[in-house]
């Protein structure tokens, strides 16, 4: 039903200073820029292999992103996937009893888009789009691609569950514990409890693919970025990537 993660929302105060790390610093192309009005942002996707990051800036206070920014700050704001007829499936999941946000497709920057309420997929807002043109098939040119999104559950197996059900993803085996990896595409979702993420629910951090991780912690020192580095892996704290938890690894895709 779900082709991949089309991209991960995250909300920033200007579009011109979260451009001077995804773009200047960790080298995301800009894919797509446009003003929404009906959305109360400014939004840009940046490539990150097959999926992309999309940047929320708000245009006003009284917007819906003005008031999350004003209420959480910035950082992680929404998932997408991409599904073939976001029309038919908005209106399969309505059917269905899922609590809705949009029943019937707008225009967004992906494509055709419409919303899910956070309340359906455990305090994750989800956005399903039908970008215009035909599916992406391979990554466009990125240094870094997206490898999985991670979530905060209190209840891991229901969140899981969750999402398997509305979407139809795969569980990926992983070496037992209290975690439950689910497949989308060629990313993945990581479902972990929520005491082991400061006891947050919701997304909690992004983990990326480096084509040259030489290149990309070199780029990380020079901007003088917040980040712990280790041998095979670097974290860059969110007061240096807008309010978001980025882990960054050397280690081949899958």
């Amino acid at each position: 039903m779900m082709r991949r993660i089309h991209h991960v929302g995250i909300v920033v105060e200007r579009l011109t200073d979260a451009y001077a790390f995804y773009r200047d610093v960790l080298g995301l192309p800009v894919v797509r820029e446009a003003e929404i009005a009906d959305q109360g942002v400014r939004a840009a996707l940046l490539a990150a292999g097959d999926s992309e990051i999309e940047l929320l800036e708000p245009t006003g206070p009284d917007t819906s992103v003005g008031r999350f920014l004003a209420k959480r700050g910035e950082g992680l704001h929404h998932l997408c996937f991409e599904t073939a007829n976001v029309g038919a499936s908005l209106t399969e999941l309505h059917a269905r009893g899922v609590r809705m946000l949009d029943t019937t497709p707008r225009a967004g920057l992906a494509g055709q888009i419409g919303f899910l309420h956070p309340s359906a997929c455990s305090g994750v807002l989800v956005e399903l789009a039908t970008p215009p043109g035909p599916p992406a098939a391979e990554e466009r040119a990125s240094p870094l691609r997206l490898k999985r999104l991670v979530i905060g559950a209190e209840d891991v197996p229901a969140t899981a569950n969750i999402f398997q059900s509305l979407f139809g993803f795969s569980e990926v085996a992983m070496n037992g514990g209290p975690r439950v990896m689910l497949a989308v595409g060629r990313g993945s979702l990581l479902v972990v409890p929520a005491h082991e993420v400061g006891g947050t629910a919701g997304m909690v951090a992004l983990s990326f693919v480096a084509e040259d991780f030489s290149a990309l912690t070199a780029a990380l020192r020079k901007a003088n970025t917040p980040r712990l580095d280790g041998t095979g892996e670097v974290t860059v704290e969110p007061a240096g990537s807008h309010g978001v938890h980025l882990h960054i690894s050397r280690y081949p895709f899958p």
